[in-house]
């Protein structure tokens, strides 16, 4: 068993708001929460002997990923579109196969965090989804302000001890 060094998940998870992470120089990357636009690649895998149905979904299943705003840096590395099609199979036979069991369902939650389809998983690689466009165009409110944790606390009579 290794021992020492840093792993995958211990401690708490860098975010963008951290002041550890500022000293790191850690910056994540937003992506537009518009999504991907560009050109869908071809699926990447063979075609799926075992079920004509599997096959279909599992393409069904790609399609709609490159819809998503992690499509942009999918587009950008393609080393990961491999990964991706390997989760879309294993997607459409965990949906639609009668053999499907709990640890194939559990392979695919690592599969999200990999590819940045969890909220783990987005941090995990560095990336945050923008605000929709509606969103950026809203007034926004003022944060009330907060008075200090002083000036919270009360002066109580009577001694209680």
């Amino acid at each position: 068993m290794a021992s020492g060094g840093a792993r995958n998940r211990s401690g708490p998870q860098p975010t963008d708001s951290s002041l550890t992470s500022a000293k790191r120089g850690l910056a994540f990357r937003t992506l537009d929460a518009a999504g991907y636009s560009g050109k869908v690649p071809e699926f990447p895998l063979p075609a799926s002997t075992s079920d004509e149905l599997i096959g279909s979904r599992e393409v069904a299943v790609w399609e709609t990923l490159w819809t998503y705003p992690q499509a942009l840096v999918w587009a950008e590395e393609a080393w990961r579109q491999e990964t991706l099609a390997e989760f879309c199979r294993l997607k459409a036979i965990v949906e639609l196969s009668p053999d499907a069991n709990a640890a194939l369902v559990a392979q695919t939650h690592r599969y999200k965090d990999q590819l940045g389809l969890s909220p783990a998983g987005l941090k995990e690689n560095g990336w945050k989804i923008g605000a929709p466009a509606a969103m950026e165009d809203a007034p926004r409110k003022a944060a009330p302000r907060r008075s200090s944790s002083k000036a919270r606390l009360k002066v109580v009579s009577g001694g209680g001890g």
